[in-house]
């Protein structure tokens, strides 16, 4: 099939783009960095360079492309924030989330594209009440802390465009807590390092349940949403989602640090800020029960567990390409 990759060369698009291509599709691949042309090019794809916020520009892309399927993998995160000041962070990002979906779904509409499938996220969004794991039916919070409204609506406006969009088949996948190669979580990335420096405490009771999410299962699950039958929502997470508590003692094991400190949530409040306490102590972990079932999706690192002991720096070229398609296909 023909594709368009937007977000070629972040975390997920790195690790996706030589699946697409081993699976046979046709791939055109965009960054916003000239720099990085060569990489796209070596991997087997046509590369285009796009400010994904200028509009005319994107239609531009689309139109050379003529995808039949858009990734839309934008994302502008960095490498580390300040979580108290979790929407300034996230700024660009959120006009991504926004301006970029409805470029890009405007583009996908006026050019005949019949599928679109859009990075969410699971976990801090669920409402943080009853069940300490939510599926895809759930509702989410109704009132976000301040210092993360924007973020929540830019969320918010990415999933409803994309479900909503007309003569469009919609996949939003929500994805979990990245780690591995070419995240903060995975070597030289900032928040392990932080792990190692023993600066990342367990706040509170350390309740809080995080849904974790190999980068390369991330992308596996990308790549089998390309052709899976049942459009909609789906939470793209290992099947383990675990408390803080247990979580974080055993990442910084894993990687030879001590152990983290335990800090109670008020002083914890003053480090990282209402959200981040929140992160710590209230969010709720994700099923993935809904992706295995509908996008036949089988999972390289189940639980966190193997993944922080062993997944944390395998290297592009170790990814095992999908079968290749028929020319039917």
């Amino acid at each position: 099939m023909r594709i368009l990759l937007a977000g070629a060369t972040g975390a997920i698009g790195k690790r996706l783009l030589p699946m697409l291509v081993g699976a046979g599709h046709q791939v055109t691949a965009t960054t916003r960095t000239a720099s990085k042309v060569g990489s796209i090019r070596a991997a087997g794809a046509e590369p285009e360079v796009v400010d994904a916020l200028n509009e005319k520009a994107v239609l531009a892309v689309v139109q050379r492309a003529q995808p039949e399927v858009i990734l839309h993998e934008l994302t502008a995160i960095p490498s580390s924030f300040d979580m108290k000041r979790f929407d300034e962070e996230f700024a660009v990002t959120n006009m991504l989330r926004k301006e970029g979906t409805d470029f890009l779904l405007a583009a996908a509409q006026k050019t005949g594209c019949r599928r679109f499938i859009a990075q969410s996220y699971a976990g801090w969004p669920y409402e943080r009440t009853g069940s300490w794991i939510k599926n895809e039916e759930d509702p989410l919070i109704s009132t976000p802390v301040p210092s993360a409204r924007k973020t929540f609506a830019a969320i918010l406006h990415l999933e409803s465009a994309v479900r909503n969009a007309s003569a469009i088949e919609g996949f939003v996948l929500r994805y979990g807590s990245f780690y591995g190669p070419g995240t903060s979580l995975g070597p030289g990335g900032s928040v392990l390092e932080e792990v190692r420096k023993r600066r990342v405490s367990v706040v509170g009771n350390g309740a809080g349940r995080w849904s974790f999410l190999h980068i390369d299962d991330a992308a596996s699950a990308t790549l089998a949403a390309v052709v899976a039958s049942s459009p909609g929502l789906y939470n793209i997470c290992d099947d383990e989602p675990s408390p803080v508590s247990e979580w974080l003692p055993f990442l910084a094991a894993a990687v030879g640090a001590k152990a983290p400190r335990h800090i109670p949530a008020w002083l914890g409040r003053l480090a990282i800020g209402e959200y981040g306490v929140a992160m710590m102590t209230e969010i709720r972990g994700a099923s993935n029960a809904k992706a295995k079932r509908l996008l036949n999706w089988k999972l390289k690192w189940p639980s966190w567990r193997g993944g922080f002991r062993e997944g944390l720096g395998n290297p592009i070229r170790e990814i095992t390409s999908a079968p290749r398609l028929s020319k039917a296909g």
